[in-house]
């Protein structure tokens, strides 16, 4: 009997050293006075001097002391007025862990411009930590964005000590990083995010942002298998697939008009987009595009489904939007040749894009890369297909790989969990544009390369589009014969963040 009171209380004292160790918690801490002075050389040869602070851990409650922390880089000089440049590093939903500014990218550029920059890590699919025997997987949907806002909440907890301005705050990311880029953009402050946020121990602040840079963010995900096949299905790659896979394929792309029809979009002049007139919608996209870069220079072949004209179907740039520069094919002013008309006043023909078959355009596109497997995003169990990074993303903290729509559900014998439901919405940018009780950025950038088969145009043709419809200002280009790539033109888009911010 004395045995059991002694272990009866020591059971009791051990549950309440544990409680008391889980409630515990390490306040938010930051330190003006704890920087440490570092240089940055940038390609141009010039340094740009900063104070780096390192290891700020943005939640109270920290599950992961690899990932949930950011570093803040003050470039010298810097005020309080100062923009702050959030870059994330995040690829493949894949844990990213708090980084060091970069002189070849937007983090170096930044920093050159005079903002502050802010680093954060983030936990992701491939992140664990060891509780006892078990190894725990700390990342999976919606934890990456989870950190993401609450780093976002820590800038605006000391924006009085920290230099810049938390109302200034610019996200910037690639391939996943964009779509964590598009959904600190578009999910501020709604209530959803508020309980899993408290219970990390971010603080109480608002997690909106100013403006948000996307580049080619793979997102929209529990709709991005339909509307790749809608897009590609009728490549000659699609059509070279066996049976089973080309009935997946129309299966899925069958699925697109419906969801495409739904989001109820509008062009610029106030057309209704639909499934009948969408495919030109991206065409004109491109053709825009194309003719930008021809403008500059650039050698577009008909060969890839381009038509040309001497007439302008717009009026191209003056000495063809290459500055100060004369193209050696262009006379000057002056001089007269057999009919009389200065030659400046002659067009060349050739110069103007009229049209594109995007028949042609599409395998272009598909011959520069082979395309995704079917379905291309969640394709756990389908036709014997593996699980891939997105089914990692929406499995459990036991690493499991899961299904996140309906259709690959069914195809695979099984159906969605209400907590898959959730998270899938809770990583979808495009559930909260227009939502009124989210605090959606004002200001975007949205970059999709114009060869990039990773996820299909119209995604990001979406989130742009959407954007615009709610009155948001929106940057948006499919870049001329750009890959899946991101922090590209850069002078071009710092110009753009320059015509943003408010005037001094």
């Amino acid at each position: 009997m004395k045995k059991l009171v002694v272990a009866s209380l020591a059971m009791v004292f051990a549950l309440s050293i544990s409680a008391t160790k889980k409630a515990k918690t390490i306040p938010l801490q930051f330190n003006p006075t704890h920087g440490v002075k570092a240089s940055l050389t940038m390609p141009n040869g010039n340094v740009v001097n900063y104070t780096a602070y390192t290891k700020l851990y943005f939640v109270t409650n920290v599950e992961d002391s690899t990932y949930q922390y950011m570093n803040i880089f003050v470039p010298e000089g810097a005020s309080q007025d100062a923009p702050i440049f959030l870059r994330t590093y995040v690829g493949g939903y894949m844990a990213s862990e708090a980084g060091y500014p970069q002189a070849q990218d937007a983090s170096g550029r930044a920093l050159a411009e005079g903002y502050v920059l802010a680093i954060p890590g983030s936990r992701g699919r491939s992140s664990t930590v060891t509780k006892g025997k078990k190894t725990i997987y700390t990342g999976r949907a919606p934890k990456a964005l989870l950190d993401l806002k609450a780093a976002i909440r820590y800038l605006r907890h000391f924006d009085q000590l920290i230099p810049g301005d938390a109302e200034k705050i610019i996200t910037d990311g690639t391939s996943a990083g964009g779509a964590m880029s598009s959904l600190m953009g578009a999910t501020g402050n709604n209530p959803a995010y508020a309980p899993l946020l408290k219970a990390m121990g971010a603080a109480d602040e608002r997690d909106d942002v100013f403006a948000s840079v996307c580049f080619c963010p793979i997102t929209d995900l529990d709709h991005a298998d339909m509307a790749y096949e809608w897009l590609y299905g009728n490549t000659d790659s699609r059509k070279s697939l066996s049976t089973t896979k080309q009935t997946l394929t129309q299966e899925l792309a069958s699925q697109f008009p419906a969801y495409l029809n739904s989001l109820h979009l509008k062009k610029t002049d106030g057309t209704p987009i639909n499934a009948d007139n969408y495919l030109d919608y991206i065409k004109q996209i491109i053709i825009k595009s194309a003719q930008e870069a021809k403008d500059a220079g650039a050698d577009i072949p008909d060969s890839i489904g381009f038509s040309f004209s001497s007439e302008a179907h717009f009026q191209a740039p003056v000495n063809g939007g290459m500055g100060k520069k004369r193209p050696m094919d262009m006379p000057r002013m002056g001089k007269k040749p057999m009919g009389g008309m200065p030659m400046m006043m002659q067009k060349r023909v050739g110069e103007y894009i009229t049209d594109l078959d995007m028949a042609k355009y599409l395998n272009y596109v598909v011959s520069t890369q082979p395309l995704k497997g079917v379905p291309a995003f969640d394709s756990y169990h389908v036709d014997g297909a593996e699980a891939s990074a997105e089914n990692s993303e929406f499995g459990n903290t036991q690493g499991s790989n899961v299904n996140f729509t309906v259709w690959s559900a069914a195809k695979a014998g099984t159906t969605l969990s209400d907590e898959v439901k959730e998270n899938a919405r809770l990583l979808n940018p495009m559930n909260f544009i227009g939502d009124k009780s989210t605090t959606v950025a004002p200001h975007w950038y949205i970059r999709h390369g114009a060869r990039d088969r990773d996820t299909s145009f119209p995604i990001s043709v979406n989130l742009a589009t959407k954007l615009q419809n709610s009155g948001k200002d929106v940057n948006f280009k499919l870049p001329w014969n750009r890959p899946h790539s991101g922090d590209y033109s850069l002078n071009e888009l710092f110009s753009w963040i320059k015509s943003i911010l408010p005037a001094k």
